[in-house]
């Protein structure tokens, strides 16, 4: 079984999203899943593109001017 080392929830208008950093024999590794309603859809990004994942949304906000 996997081991929840942090886990975290944001709440944006009807979306819920909640971002789990995990081990488990393979890794490290954050979830990241998106609620809506019953629907639920979720994403997986290994420790080692985690800071890759961060600059380009970081890239994306400073780029469009997002604030």
């Amino acid at each position: 079984m996997d081991e929840e080392i942090l886990s975290k929830k944001l709440p944006i208008k009807n979306k819920m999203f909640f971002f789990d950093l995990k081990s488990n024999p393979n890794g490290v590794y954050l979830k990241i899943t998106e609620k809506v309603g019953g629907n639920k859809d979720f994403i997986i990004i290994p420790d080692s593109g985690i800071i890759e994942f961060r600059d380009m949304i970081n890239e994306i906000i400073e780029s469009q001017g997002i604030s």
